[in-house]
């Protein structure tokens, strides 16, 4: 094997030796955006399977949560940019082969869709606010329309919630450059952990046993299967090339083995599921709570070390070194 040294001048702030460009905006910014497509999804789901009376809290006060939770991670992107005034470029163009361009105009598109959906169930989940529409003319017949066609407001929603959630781990995995990225089990993992986080902020709102009963089994169902997709991507990334393997390694005693198995797996995943397990058959009383707090946790975690992790992982390995020898040969040539 033929070694070949590569000398550069390269010095790059963000980027050499390691890319840290992102900040922990981005994980705040990604949480919210897989949390809202749960809220979003969950509140369309619940109504168009007409469980009115079983989850009351679901169908007509979630709905409310989606924009809050996304103007919180909305927030956050935009105290990334660099330069803020710029924020309107996004929206200048489409371009069809970038993921952050088709989550740009996602995202113009659910603040009018949950709008809509929070209009058309807002008299029986927020009877006070709702009257204060009904006072005006035009209020009263825009909530009668929006009731009207609710059905058809919860169809709609759904793709759109789909495509939030998953588009917020293919926004990742589309940098192929980062080999920890490098995989498509990470749209359906974030999309999973979007609706398990907003499982478990229902389980926590909602004041009917039943309700939460309800909901602390769709989130157990949902654990089981992000563990599941959790163990796929590990298996997918630890039979790749050497750089991947350098990636799980990170994981397996690295710099990343306490968020990632202690903070993401155990305490986000493991000891929820053992909770609301334990819920269910009537075991934990009041620590009951502490389920779905900790798979929130979890779900942030998991944006945490994914971003972190993957800006730290390349293909290339540059390591600056202030070397005397070449620095002489440069000069003398």
């Amino acid at each position: 094997m033929l070694e070949q040294i590569l000398v550069t001048a390269r010095s790059n702030p963000h980027v050499d030796p390691v890319i840290s460009v992102w900040g922990w905006e981005i994980s705040v910014y990604l949480f919210f955006g897989g949390l809202t497509a749960g809220i979003m999804l969950f509140a369309a789901i619940m109504l168009l399977l007409r469980r009115e009376a079983e989850a009351p809290f679901a169908v007509n006060r979630l709905a409310l949560l989606g924009p809050i939770a996304l103007s919180l991670g909305m927030t956050t992107l935009f105290m990334d940019l660099s330069v803020k005034l710029h924020v309107f470029r996004f929206y200048t163009t489409f371009e069809p082969t970038s993921p952050m361009s088709y989550g740009a105009w996602i995202l113009i598109l659910v603040y009018p869709v949950s709008i809509l959906q929070i209009l058309s169930t807002l008299r029986p989940g927020f009877p006070m606010l709702a009257g204060l529409l009904d006072d005006q003319r035009w209020g009263r017949a825009v909530l009668d329309r929006c009731e009207r066609h609710r059905r058809l407001i919860a169809w709609l929603t759904i793709p759109i919630a789909v495509g939030l959630g998953i588009y917020t781990g293919i926004l990742l995995s589309a940098f192929s450059a980062r080999p920890f990225w490098n995989s498509g089990l990470l749209g359906p993992l974030f999309l999973v952990s979007g609706l398990s986080t907003a499982a478990a902020l229902t389980a926590l709102f909602a004041r009917e046993t039943g309700e939460r009963h309800l909901f602390t089994r769709l989130d157990l169902g949902l654990i089981l299967v992000e563990l599941a997709l959790v163990a796929l991507l590990l298996i997918n990334l630890a039979t790749g090339p050497a750089r991947q393997l350098e990636a799980v390694a990170m994981l397996f005693g690295g710099s990343y083995t306490f968020l990632f198995w202690g903070l993401f797996v155990t305490l986000g995943l493991l000891i929820p599921l053992l909770i609301e397990f334990g819920e269910l058959r009537g075991a934990v009383g009041r620590a009951a709570l502490l389920g779905p707090v900790l798979v929130l946790l979890g779900g942030y975690m998991l944006r945490v070390v994914a971003v972190d992790l993957g800006q730290e992982t390349t293909w290339v390995e540059y390591t600056p070194e202030y070397n005397t020898v070449l620095l002489q040969r440069l000069t003398d040539e």
